[in-house]
């Protein structure tokens, strides 16, 4: 963040000095909401979360060397305290489901009004630009991407992992300082409004529409309430700003009429504006393409995995190429990106010659469709056919469509002829899913549902052998990693394995 003084903050979020013996000490360090990551200079973030309330960690922080404490009500410390309040940031927050006196809300209101103070100024002085992602998936996947092709051009700041929320995305903003050209920020929402909101906390220039699908559809109630909340992100452009839209994806393509901004469109479909051509797949999975543009065309080879990253790749060039960058820097760029996202088809080939995607930060139907395809892809390529597995868990947060979603992802598995399929859970869902693939294809023991994850690596273990490609994906919660990580533990077999940083 720019450096400000604790009488500044103060101002910008409407809050009150306690125990401060200087107003005018300055914050020159970041914002931290963890007291283990405090160091000289930075701002403590007090919020109370499902197992601890950051207030009681205050002391600690500052001791660490926190200038002072952003928090709910005096802590003994030098702080700025705003005062509770309900409602003030969307009900999305994860901190807010813990806070029943409203100190949460108010502390992350807080947060927010000083990220947007602080990207107005940077912005003000034409030296930041701002882009926003939203899509139903492959956000994270695009924000890596951008990061990529953004990097040549100048500083770049962009989230670890998934921090598109009401804390991570305000958290992620103040990152920037005087010294950064781009902020990628991920707008993620569980509601209408969402999206809006975090765009007033970071204000875009360039936003990228991904797609429309069924992730959160419980929450939503339907795939046109989800396409109107996503919109949100380009109905907040400015008038010489830009959209990029996604040409495949009619519902996203629609959205060119809610923006006063320029519109470039991606995609295959010949209408698009920058346009991928000859796509094809390696033994890996990662697709090669010409990139087509208004400028000209030029080869892409992706080191990341699945069909799926063609679109996030063509987003990312369009806007490289709004900020500047030429051809060939986009293409070394792209073709130079690998996952920096842990447990995102995270691909990995373990010594004993065991291939494992390791997809299982999150799960909604189209991107488990994207994944079993591009299982198959990885397991039907070269010249020795390999076995396919793919683990699955429940996906979560998809209301009375739950049921149906995961029979259609357990015919789906029969459909592409992956070979064997293990379905983990005890719940309605899991069982829907098991059913649904012994109803499509009959067949047999090679659909497998077992109780929990203890029984999945049991199976693994006495099953999987050399050459085989093993996919794990289900929702966060289910926590599926744990099955990529007892397969990987071995380490990889050597380079060009794909593997990517430790799951965080």
């Amino acid at each position: 963040m720019i450096e400000m003084t604790l009488r500044e903050i103060a101002d910008v979020v409407g809050g009150t000095l306690h125990d401060v013996p200087d107003p005018e000490v300055t914050v020159t360090g970041s914002v931290e909401f963890d007291s283990r990551r405090i160091g000289s200079g930075d701002l403590f973030l007090a919020v109370p979360g499902e197992r601890s309330d950051g207030h009681d960690f205050a002391k600690t922080a500052v001791a660490a060397g926190a200038v002072a404490v952003l928090a709910a009500r005096p802590v003994g410390v030098p702080a700025i305290v705003v005062a509770p309040s309900t409602g003030a940031v969307p009900a999305s927050s994860v901190a807010l489901a813990h806070d029943s006196d409203g100190s949460g809300a108010a502390v992350l209101a807080a947060l927010a009004a000083l990220a947007r103070a602080s990207v107005e100024r940077l912005s003000a002085t034409g030296g930041l630009t701002v882009v926003g992602v939203t899509g139903s998936s492959g956000k994270t996947s695009t924000k890596d991407l951008l990061a990529a092709v953004l990097a040549p051009l100048g500083p770049v700041v962009a989230p670890p992992g998934s921090f598109n929320n009401e804390l991570g995305h305000p958290w992620t903003a103040l990152r920037a300082d005087a010294g950064t050209r781009f902020l990628v920020l991920e707008l993620s929402a569980r509601g209408p409004g969402h999206i809006a909101a975090l765009a007033r906390v970071a204000p875009p220039r360039i936003g990228v529409v991904l797609n429309v699908g069924t992730a959160h559809l419980g929450e939503f109630g339907s795939r046109a309430a989800i396409a109107e909340t996503k919109g949100e992100l380009v109905a907040a452009l400015p008038s010489d700003g830009l959209a990029v839209l996604n040409a495949d994806d009619q519902q996203v393509a629609a959205m060119a009429t809610r923006t006063d901004a320029r519109v470039h469109t991606v995609g295959q479909a010949e209408r698009a504006d920058i346009r991928a051509t000859d796509v094809r797949l390696d033994d890996q999975a990662r697709a090669g393409f010409t990139l087509n543009t208004p400028t000209g065309s030029i080869p892409v080879q992706l080191a990341v995995h699945g069909e799926h990253q063609v679109g996030n790749a063509l987003a990312a060039a369009a806007v490289a190429l709004e900020c500047g960058a030429d051809l060939d820097t986009i293409a070394a760029a792209l073709s130079g990106a690998r996952a920096a996202s842990a447990r995102r088809m995270d691909v990995t080939t373990t010594a004993v010659g065991v291939t494992v995607v390791n997809d299982s930060y999150n799960a909604n139907p189209d991107s488990v469709r994207a994944a079993l395809k591009a299982l198959v892809t990885m397991s039907r390529a070269g010249t020795e056919p390999r076995r396919s597995w793919a683990v699955l868990g429940e996906m979560g947060e998809l209301g009375e469509e739950s049921v149906i979603e995961h029979d259609r992802i357990g015919r789906l598995a029969v459909r592409l002829d992956v070979d064997r399929l293990i379905v983990v859970g005890t719940g309605r869902p899991s069982h829907a899913m098991h059913q649904g693939a012994v109803m499509e294809g009959s067949w047999g023991e090679e659909s497998i549902l077992v109780p929990d994850i203890g029984a999945a690596i049991a199976l693994l273990d006495d099953e999987v052998e050399t050459g085989d490609v093993v996919l794990v994906k289900a929702s966060k919660s289910v926590g599926l990693w744990e099955v990529a990580e007892h397969l990987t533990a071995a380490g990889p077999a050597g380079e060009g394995s794909g593997s990517t940083e430790a799951a965080q």
